[in-house]
């Protein structure tokens, strides 16, 4: 097995190139993007939707690692409301806590550079240089 087979977890799909998950990444968020852009998820739907316990959100969210949600009319969790952001940052952390073992703070650090690099890309793109 060579590094790169390692960057996907399904072997059986082959190594995954950086321009084939770059493209695949940038489709799988403007398909997020429309579905979800005007949705909002409670806790156990965003938790459902990223496969993960309500508690590994909260740790996150008390950590300061991930924004508070885009709705919270009050300090119960079950009427908190998260929007397509959060669904595409908490999708990014947990790939990178599972895929590469990494901390959560680490993850947070490259969801924000990921999120700073898609920025930019789309300030290129109206400006019409990329």
């Amino acid at each position: 097995m060579t590094a790169s087979d390692t960057r996907h977890p399904d072997a059986r799909l082959g190594p995954r190139t950086d321009e084939l998950g770059d493209a695949l990444d940038a489709a799988m968020d403007q398909v997020m993007h429309e579905v979800w852009q005007d949705a909002l998820l409670s806790l156990d739907e965003l938790c459902r939707a990223c496969a993960v316990p309500p508690d590994w959100l909260h740790e996150r969210l008390s950590a300061g690692l991930l924004t508070a949600p885009a709705v919270r009319p009050s300090d119960d969790p079950a009427a908190w409301r998260f929007d397509a952001i959060a669904l595409r940052r908490v999708r990014s952390m947990v790939r990178l806590e599972r895929d590469f073992d990494a901390v959560p703070e680490l993850a947070a650090l490259v969801a924000d550079l990921e999120e700073e690099v898609q920025r930019l890309r789309a300030q290129l793109r109206r400006a019409g240089l990329l």
